[in-house]
Formats: structure tokens, C-alpha cells, sequence
């Protein structure tokens, strides 16, 4: 048997500060009208005796519980699988770690989790929620908004249940759909296909639509839904080439799928850029420089994304903050660029 030292409490705290356990609470918990030699005081003892706050004692006194809730609407073998995902949910964390908050990640694999992730954001165990990679039919955003607690959405919402004055932080996805297409027009491609996202998710659509905006013409055969992965890209190449094999160039909805369809060009003897030009979109670096040959692209700062999702719910539940009612003006829709390298 071995002997632990006892946990210090606040009572301590407040005996080695020379102060009352009020004020040393107040201190703690990060509360106004104690003078600044005491906070001092104060602060010495809580470094001098190791003392750790009681999570669920402070949040009685400051209705907080410094934990956020990042619910992804995909099965975990999609969101290990995808650097997409790696890269916002970086962003987040660096974001909620600056401000000594906790990152609670919730998945849903299926139908039957999406009540587990309700009744745990109705629960009060975090200040709030970050929730993206929705589907049009997903009932994540009526459970949220259920649960009461300030709420930022990673992507434009597409859906019609009440919660249309959703904060949310995007990319511009038709503008830069736009821009992919017109560079595969000036170098002069006229038949040029698009493998698109899954059109239930506002991202792909989106995408396909400012493809249309530049062809609007476009021969329906050339058009062929994926489902943003690399064997997803695949399927949707090999169809295209069946389709339409005169095709001279691809504008794929995500940097995954056009790396299925290089490959599928690989094996049937196209040239990439020379047969067949590719271009895709998001400009994850592991994916698009790695890629043979490395991959044009739409860049769209997907870090940073997380980031900004992870800022505007802080402000939303910081004292004094909007609570999660902050309107449309609230939301950010970030620009995207283009990234030119051998495939276009």
C-alpha cells in the first residue's frame, strides 16, 4: 500500500493566500471586485500547493464547463481516412487550447446515434457545439437546437427546419468551382467533366453549380455524382470514360476524388495534362503535391475554417456574448484561390 498526499483544496488555498474562501473562489473562477494584490496573493497559493480547481465546483459558480462539443456527421472511417478532416479539426483545437478549452469529439456511425449525441449536448456537459460534414436529411441540426446551447455549423446549412438563422463559417465553393473551370476553358478544353461530391451536402452542391455557371451547356453524361473519396473518384472516372471518352478534362469536386481519377487516366494510357487535364479542389497538401502528376487545385484554407468555427462559438458563450442567437452577419464565407501545378 502506498500513501498519497491529499488533494489541496480551496479552504487551503485560501489559508496559505491570507484571504476568505469567497475571495479566493472569485479569484479562481475568474470573477471581478477582488483587488489586484490579492489576486496576486492568490495565485501564488494556487501555484505553491498544486491546487487543481473541481471541475464540476466551478461550473456551479460560472455556468461554464470550458468543454465544446465537435460533432461530425460521418462514420469514423471516413473521418480518420480524410486528411479534411485532420486539418479543421487542428484548427479547432488550436483555437479552443488558447483559450483553455477542452475538445469533445462526437461521431455518428448511424441513425442510432444521432439520439446519444441529443441527449448528450441537452445534458450540460459543454458550453456549446461545432457541428459540420451534414447531410441535407440530418437531423443533427433540429437536436441541437433542441438542446439550447450556442451552436456554429461548418458549412453553408441546406436545411429547412427552423434553424435557417444558423451561424456558420464556409469557403466560397461555387466561386471557386468557377474559377477551376474557367482555367480549364483558357486552355482551351471543351469537353470537360465534373466528378462531384455527394449532392445532399451543400459543399458538392454548390461546387457542381458553379461548374454549370461557366458550362451551362454541359453534356448531362459529362456530370457523374461521387462521394469526395478516392475510390469514389475512381468509380466516377472509369464511368466517365465510358460514357464520354472523348472527354479533355475532369474538374473533380475534392482533392481525394481527383486522385482516383488520375489514377484511373494513369491506367488507361492518358496523359495527364496532355489527354486529359484534372482539377481539384480543397488543396491538402499531403494529397494534391503528392499526387502524379501533383495536382491543380482550388485552395480553400480548411485550417483555418476550424479555426474561425471555434472563435465565433467562443464569443457566443463568453460573458456578455450572443449566446448562440448571433444572426447571419455573424457568419464567414472564406475566399478560395487557385493553385496551378503539372496536371492543368
Amino acid at each position: 500500500m502506498t500513501e498519497t498526499a491529499s488533494r489541496p483544496t480551496l479552504e487551503a488555498v485560501a489559508a496559505r493566500a491570507g484571504v476568505s474562501r469567497a475571495t479566493a473562489s472569485r479569484v479562481v473562477n475568474g470573477g471581478d471586485g477582488v483587488r489586484e494584490p490579492l489576486v496576486e496573493r492568490v495565485r501564488q497559493a494556487v501555484e505553491e500547493l498544486g491546487y487543481v480547481p473541481n471541475q464540476a465546483a466551478r461550473s456551479l459558480v460560472t455556468r461554464r464547463h470550458d468543454a465544446v462539443a465537435v460533432v461530425i456527421a460521418e462514420p469514423e472511417t471516413r473521418v480518420f481516412a480524410d486528411p479534411f478532416f485532420a486539418l479543421q479539426l487542428r484548427g479547432i483545437s488550436k483555437e479552443l487550447t488558447a483559450h483553455d478549452s477542452q475538445l469533445v469529439l462526437l461521431l455518428t456511425e448511424g441513425r442510432d446515434d444521432h439520439s446519444r449525441v441529443g441527449r448528450y449536448l441537452a445534458g450540460g456537459h459543454v458550453d456549446g457545439a461545432l457541428v459540420f460534414s451534414l447531410h441535407l436529411d440530418d437531423p443533427l441540426p433540429g437536436l441541437v437546437q433542441r438542446a439550447g446551447i450556442p451552436t456554429v455549423f461548418g458549412g453553408r446549412p441546406g436545411w429547412s427546419d427552423g434553424t435557417h438563422d444558423a451561424v456558420y463559417v464556409d469557403s466560397d465553393n461555387r466561386g471557386g468551382a468557377r474559377t477551376a473551370v474557367r482555367h480549364l476553358v483558357a486552355l482551351g478544353r471543351t469537353r470537360i467533366a465534373h466528378i462531384t461530391g455527394p449532392l445532399d451536402q451543400t459543399s458538392a452542391a454548390d461546387r457542381r453549380d458553379g461548374f454549370l455557371d461557366v458550362v451551362p451547356d454541359a453534356d448531362p453524361r459529362l456530370i457523374v455524382e461521387s462521394d469526395f473519396t478516392p475510390a469514389g473518384g475512381e468509380r466516377a472516372m472509369r464511368e466517365l470514360l465510358d460514357r464520354c471518352p472523348d472527354l479533355d478534362a475532369v474538374f473533380a469536386a475534392n482533392d481525394l476524388s481527383a486522385s482516383g481519377a488520375l489514377r484511373v487516366l494513369r491506367e488507361g494510357g492518358r496523359r495527364v495534362p496532355e489527354d486529359v487535364a484534372v482539377v481539384g479542389f480543397d488543396d491538402m497538401l499531403p494529397v494534391a503535391e503528392q499526387a502524379d502528376p501533383p495536382l491543380t487545385t482550388v485552395r480553400q484554407d480548411i485550417e483555418e475554417m476550424g479555426r474561425l468555427m471555434a472563435r465565433l462559438l467562443l464569443g457566443a458563450v463568453a460573458p456578455g456574448g450572443e449566446g448562440g442567437r448571433a444572426g447571419a452577419p455573424s457568419s464567414v464565407v472564406l475566399s478560395t484561390t487557385l493553385v496551378r501545378r503539372a496536371s492543368a
